[in-house]
């Protein structure tokens, strides 16, 4: 036990009739493992299960649609039919087996919707459309209002029904409730618009309704938005109020919170790393000051230490931690056993949480590549390892660690060679830059966990044919990474041309007026022209897509972007295709594509943010002078074809898996 270090931390709570072992939760989110006909699966089962186990003190699972009028996104749990019992009985076994609560959230999005899937009106407070969707609702008549009082009710017996310990209700950032509570989107002039007890009105009705479907023995919680930061919308004053209101009723057992609109500010509800740890809990403080009920705060905590000062400090009751449980299901029990540093930390990069529920996807990790996987872990036991098996990988970036890792884990003994000095690859260029410091822990954390697992790491090494053969290998992995590339239009042997990593790494440093060629849409262009305009250069970042950086928008990066570039003088231009570059007169030719005219730009310097080409040159060179079948060859990674950090690790991961699925065949 570590309870000196965490005292509050893991100290129990009661909360309603459950007496939670710890203070942490596992916040409600979304994960689209629901099936296509909106039916919980055997995904969400091991997924919560895997946070049960190791150490959650409470689970709240991702919102259950109360109404056929709310389908707002494909794979959404429709919890208004009666079909999805058998599936919650899978769920809360699974996670009561390891004596864990879970509470099930359920929700009506109102206008915060589409019609695409129900083929049905959305139905909201009033007539005002959502800016992201762009889709005016219907405002609810008073017999529609009772009718969604009414599936409240009948969903949360249904929940109970399912095994559920409780109720929370869905209030905050994408939810019917907050339209009627906001006066953003509430303009009603009846009975539930106008004053701040008409619009509370609904909120009332539904807890009245709902407490009264799943009695006085079981938990009902309500989650609240602290502050929409939109005009004219709810302020910390008027979430104080509510929450006061609903407390003195009596019928909640507890008050969770949030801050943002999930359609206007939902980079402040999922916060990259741009914004600070903790930064909502003025939310959470001000409203445990006007309330009796435990209050839960989020907020982007990436390990056990915040959230033990958030709570010594009086924010909160209980701490909400979602994307740093996703990293790492373990993320309580090693708190709780004193190994907190053997955490794996969430990055708060939105790439495969935020960003593929955003592409529709299921729920991922970019450095846990299990997560959204626990089933297949759980259906596809893994054989045990063959005694004295070698696995030598040849890299040490983000693929060749996690090979690494997941090798040992196997039982393995793997061997790391990393020509450089340092491990790290891509990723610690990409951390070199300050506002992406936090990058860096993905290798910083697979270092750690390379080390504690035996891993022979060797730096300043060039693996050889020779040296390879010494560590009698069953298996070769190449994680060789990848190399800039050389387009046809420009020089980039020119000493005032220079690839993203260049400058990245030092090995040029650009000066004075510098255009940066974006064809890569991430953060590659953009941390690079932070980096140059902080050193005091004129920055132009020309892209020939419509938006600058464009997929900083699914990893909701782009609004603090937009804020630091305009700040930095950063010009963004788009809709331009680079077509020549003469080194010698500095002049740029770009073409405007909409309208076929031409441009020219003179530069100082240009920087290419541009595909790069696979490093396989180890692996050919292997491939050829070892067709042998005494080890076998595998690349993975950038060398393989250079994509984001998430494939990487998951190729290390799965290539691991193939490899002892062919010993397993060989013995």
């Amino acid at each position: 036990m570590s309870g000196s270090r965490f005292r509050y931390l893991f100290s129990p709570l009661q909360l309603g009739p459950l007496k939670l072992k710890n203070r942490v939760i596992f916040s409600a989110h979304l994960t689209n493992y629901a099936s296509q006909d909106g039916m919980p699966t055997d995904q969400h089962a091991a997924y919560y299960a895997a946070r049960a186990k190791g150490g959650a003190g409470l689970i709240i699972t991702e919102e259950h649609s109360v109404h056929r009028t709310d389908w707002p996104y494909e794979k959404m749990i429709h919890a208004f039919k009666p079909e999805v019992v058998p599936g919650y009985r899978k769920i809360t076994d699974a996670v009561h087996a390891h004596g864990v609560p879970i509470l099930a959230q359920i929700n009506h999005n109102g206008g915060q919707a589409s019609s695409m899937y129900s083929r049905l009106p959305v139905w909201a407070p009033s007539a005002v459309p959502d800016p992201m969707f762009r889709e005016v609702p219907k405002a609810l008549s008073k017999s529609e209002i009772d009718e969604v009082v009414a599936s409240y009710a009948e969903v949360a017996a249904r929940c109970i029904e399912g095994g559920f310990d409780g109720i929370e209700l869905q209030c905050s950032h994408s939810s019917i409730v907050r339209g009627f509570l906001s006066p953003a989107t509430n303009i009603r002039t009846d009975s539930y618009g106008g004053s701040l007890t008409n619009r509370t009105r609904i909120l009332h009705e539904i807890v009245a309704a709902v407490r009264e479907a799943i009695g006085p023995d079981l938990v009902l919680g309500v989650r609240l938005c602290g502050d929409e930061l939109i005009p004219g919308g709810t302020t910390i004053d008027d979430a104080v109020q509510v929450a006061k209101a609903v407390d003195e009723v009596g019928q909640v057992d507890y008050i969770n919170t949030s801050i943002g609109v999930a359609t206007q500010s939902l980079f402040m509800i999922e916060a990259s790393m741009h914004i600070p740890p903790n930064y909502a809990m003025f939310i959470p403080s001000a409203i445990r000051d006007a309330v009796d009920v435990p209050v839960v705060g989020v907020g982007r905590f990436k390990d056990a230490l915040q959230a033990e000062r958030a709570l010594a400090e009086g924010h909160a009751d209980l701490i909400g931690v979602v994307r740093g449980q996703i990293a790492d299901p373990d993320f309580v029990a090693k708190a709780r056993s004193g190994r907190d540093t053997e955490t794996r930390l969430c990055l708060s990069c939105n790439q495969e949480c935020v960003g593929r529920m955003g592409l529709n996807r299921w729920l991922g990790c970019i450095e846990n590549p299990d997560t959204g996987r626990e089933q297949i872990r759980l259906t596809h036991k893994q054989p045990p390892p063959r005694p004295g098996t070698n696995i030598t990988i040849i890299g040490g970036g983000p693929a060749g660690l996690q090979a690494a890792v997941s090798a040992a884990k196997r039982g393995f003994k793997a061997t790391v060679f990393e020509a450089q000095d340092q491990l790290g690859g891509q990723v610690r260029l990409a951390a070199s830059v300050p506002a992406r410091a936090e990058f860096g822990d993905l290798v910083r954390n697979l270092i750690a966990e390379a080390q504690r697992l035996g891993v022979t790491i060797n730096t300043g090494l060039a693996a050889t044919p020779d040296l390879i053969e010494m560590t009698a290998p069953d298996a070769v992995v190449v994680a060789t990474g990848s190399r800039p590339s050389s387009p046809w239009w420009v020089n980039t042997e020119a000493p005032n041309v220079a690839d993203v990593t260049e400058v990245l790494d030092g090995t040029k440093s650009p000066s004075g007026s510098v255009v940066i060629i974006d064809e890569l849409g991430f953060h590659h262009a953009t941390s690079v022209a932070e980096l140059l305009a902080d050193r005091g250069c004129q920055v132009e970042i020309v892209t020939k897509g419509m938006v600058v950086a464009q997929d900083l928008g699914i990893t909701l990066d782009m609004e603090t972007w937009w804020l630091r570039a305009t700040t930095k003088g950063i010009v963004q231009t788009t809709d331009r295709v680079a077509m020549g570059f003469d080194d010698g007169t500095n002049e740029l030719q770009l073409l405007h594509h909409p309208t076929n005219t031409t441009e020219t730009r003179n530069p100082d310097w240009l920087v290419l943010s541009i595909p790069a080409q696979p490093h396989a040159d180890v692996y050919f060179q292997l491939k050829e002078i070892s067709p042998t079948p005494s080890w076998s060859l595998h690349r993975i990674g950038d060398c393989l074809a250079p994509r984001r950090a998430h494939s990487a690790v998951i190729e290390g991961n799965r290539v691991i898996d193939q490899i002892a699925a062919n010993l397993r065949l060989a013995v």
